[in-house]
């Protein structure tokens, strides 16, 4: 980053403080040092101004009893800002986006996707669109000593320390438009409201703690939701080298779910991120584990996830998501609002395998933009096969632009 005024990392090293330091993911999430960053920037008045951001436009043909169809966007877009404040490097973020405006009925269609609620009623089989200030934060960032980083995080719309990067910014889902089905078991509180968190750094292991309001999001995605402090986290990171990221983490969510405000959750994530460049390319694959426990009933639900994206000759990109996840017993509603006395449970373990291909077209200045495609195809247990069939797939074409 030439003419910069503090620290830069360079694409293929650095310690962990300098990831840190530079604030490329939401909230203060971590990622290998050699994840390249597609980013736009400007030195100007002593700020460095920083933008990126991505859109899918998505038309979703899918198979089976509960099939759906839709066209939709998905999107996201993060502006910053950073300078030397004191001893001290100040950064202000925020995380935009238009899908209030760009998902209709408050969902898109996914076979088995679970979380969170609209119109009175849990989502089933669809993902919930993400609020348009899905992020908003001042972060600063004091250097006790060379090797040592201390980091304060506030946001009234925020990230705490909880998992590991949210599936829009990490390298390793980069061309899937589609949310994870273990996202509300492993990195659903990437929107959370009032966060604070406080973490130090020291060559390469961070740890975290934050404070934040427990409830998830409303359907109601234009505002911005409060609530007091009342759920917490802490996470421990190690990067031990330039091409591997890890985080192991737990929290605990003050009645995260509008239907069963007495249910308190405690979440526990683990992860490890690998990243590698070479020549015209770049490799990078996240295994995570996500574990839910509700606090009410002691009801374990658990999410594994395995994802690669692989970018080659430079305009091509291949990916590949597995998937093995926990569903509750709000599969079986459908449609239907939750009956007197409804008590959630995991039930079921379903399996999900997704693959795609996309590649970038033409030249516009700042712009990357693709077609592509991807097919999901499902592992269904018995006690969901009357609803789902045995072999439902989805099929996803897509339009991609992303500042470059």
């Amino acid at each position: 980053m030439p003419g910069m005024n503090h620290p830069a990392r360079s694409e293929g090293s650095g310690s962990l403080g300098e990831v840190i330091e530079h604030h490329a993911t939401s909230g203060t999430d971590a990622q290998p040092a050699s994840t390249p960053t597609d980013m736009l920037m400007k030195n100007w008045h002593g700020w460095m101004w920083m933008f990126h951001g991505e859109a899918f436009l998505n038309d979703v043909q899918q198979s089976g009893p509960r099939a759906a169809d839709k066209l939709f966007s998905t999107n996201w877009i993060m502006p910053m800002a950073q300078r030397r404040f004191g001893s001290g490097l100040l950064t202000f973020k925020a995380m935009l986006s238009l899908e209030p405006g760009t998902i209709s009925q408050q969902r898109y269609p996914e076979l088995f996707q679970q979380g969170e609620t609209a119109f009175g009623e849990p989502i089933v089989d669809g993902q919930h669109p993400h609020d348009f200030f899905s992020e908003l934060a001042v972060i600063y960032d004091y250097k006790l000593s060379p090797k040592t980083l201390l980091s304060f995080y506030a946001a009234p719309m925020g990230d705490p320390a909880m998992g590991p990067n949210a599936y829009p910014h990490r390298a390793s889902a980069s061309e899937d438009p589609i949310a994870p089905l273990s996202h509300h078991l492993q990195d659903s509180t990437h929107v959370a409201d009032d966060v604070i968190t406080v973490g130090i750094t020291h060559t390469n292991f961070r740890l975290e703690a934050s404070g934040f309001h427990g409830r998830e999001p409303g359907e109601y995605r234009w505002d911005i939701d409060s609530g007091k402090i009342d759920s917490w986290s802490t996470r421990v990171t190690v990067n031990p080298s330039a091409n591997w990221s890890a985080q192991y983490s737990i929290a605990q969510l003050h009645s995260p779910e509008s239907l069963a405000p007495e249910d308190d959750v405690r979440r526990m994530t683990a992860s490890v991120a690998y990243n590698r460049r070479f020549g015209r390319g770049n490799w990078a694959s996240l295994f995570v584990w996500g574990r839910n426990q509700s606090l009410e009933d002691g009801n374990v639900g658990n999410g594994y996830l395995l994802e690669s994206t692989m970018k080659f000759v430079n305009r091509n990109y291949v990916w590949a998501r597995i998937e093995n996840v926990d569903r509750t017993n709000e599969l079986l509603l459908g449609d239907n609002p939750e009956p007197t006395g409804f008590g959630e449970r995991y039930f079921g373990r379903v399996q999900a395998y997704t693959a795609g291909y996309d590649r970038e077209l033409g030249h516009i200045p700042h712009l990357s933009t693709a077609i592509g495609c991807q097919l999901t195809w499902y592992g269904v247990p018995e006690v969901l096969k009357p609803a789902y069939g045995s072999h439902p797939v989805g099929v996803v074409l897509f339009l991609r632009i992303r500042a470059h």
